[in-house]
């Protein structure tokens, strides 16, 4: 009898003893995320095997992502007793507008009045007062497509560009395509086609590109 009272004893003051780290963020509502599943929300508390590591995420959306890794004792570094993530807004998001105008083509049916010459000179002027840059213009074609501009943010790069081309000649339509890329890091090359996918979402100093062209350029 006394042997097993002092097993019992031994479990708890084992069980009082295990490891233990206290994940928060500044988002009540932020998902906690332990070695890739959601554990909890807002707050959780962790028990480390003294010989594993955890990776640990805190994701909402509007918000930047954050990560850190604790450890059992035999396993790395010491873990803190606590891990408190400040989240702050997503930049990149709040420099944008989720849009149904992103990597879609638009037909613009130009307006009867305006020759075709006329037509691809308003072309060029509307995509001048939004890129700096243009790639290809070629007129007998009717194909343009400007550079890529890029802007990079604290957790994403975004690159975005135009392309027009000539859909039908009679009636007289372009094909208008705003692209808009995301690489889900900072300060990715602008050639690292790879590390770039569709995004839903366009900068906010774009948003305004196909409906000028629907304005100045097609058929009233």
């Amino acid at each position: 009898m006394k042997t097993k009272i002092t097993f019992f004893f031994f479990f708890i003051v084992m069980a009082l003893q295990a490891q233990t780290v206290k994940v928060s963020a500044s988002e009540p509502d932020a998902n906690i995320i332990v070695n890739g599943q959601q554990v909890g929300v807002g707050t959780y508390k962790l028990k480390l095997d003294k010989a594993e590591c955890y990776k640990v995420k805190v994701e909402k959306t509007g918000f930047l992502k954050y990560e850190a890794t604790v450890c059992g004792k035999k396993a790395g570094p010491e873990a803190p007793k606590s891990v408190y993530f400040e989240m702050k807004r997503d930049d990149a998001e709040e420099a944008s507008i989720k849009t149904d105008h992103a990597n879609v083509d638009f037909s613009i049916e130009v307006n009867k009045d305006l020759s075709i010459s006329d037509a691809w000179k308003l072309t060029t002027q509307i995509v001048t007062d939004y890129f700096d840059a243009i790639e290809v213009s070629d007129k007998e074609t009717s194909y343009l497509r400007t550079a890529w501009s890029v802007q990079s943010f604290q957790q994403n790069t975004i690159r975005t560009r135009l392309i027009i081309k000539l859909s039908k000649s009679s009636p007289l339509t372009f094909k208008v395509k705003l692209v808009s890329e995301s690489s889900g890091k900072s300060d990715t090359s602008v050639k690292a086609d790879e590390q770039f996918h569709e995004w839903d979402r366009v900068l906010r100093k774009y948003q305004n590109v196909i409906s000028d062209f629907s304005t100045r350029l097609a058929k009233k």
